[in-house]
């Protein structure tokens, strides 16, 4: 699953919350404080931000960047086939 960091140029947002509604985690919500235009504007609240871009997508003013991680898929590093009788197999961590 991805990892997302969502930053605002709060000095731009007009705290219309359509990024409130299209947020699926509940991740932003209006700031208690106030930028220099005079509005209440969007900050992250929860760390459970997937990256999914919904809120970068309605914002108006486009405001929001939005970033996202993703962990690299484990990568198989042997395949054993044909097994006719017992075997043992040790692997090494190439990576020390």
């Amino acid at each position: 699953m991805a990892k997302g960091k969502v930053k605002f140029d709060i000095e731009t947002c007009k705290g219309c919350e359509l990024c409130i509604e299209a947020c699926p985690q509940d991740s932003i919500k209006l700031s208690e404080n106030i930028n220099a235009q005079g509005y209440h504007y969007a900050v992250l609240v929860q760390d459970n931000c997937t990256g999914c871009t919904n809120c970068a997508l309605v914002c108006p003013d486009a405001v929001i960047t939005v970033y996202r991680e993703t962990r690299k898929a484990k990568v198989p590093v042997a395949r054993i086939t044909n097994v006719t009788e017992n075997i043992t197999v040790t692997l090494t961590d190439e990576r020390k």
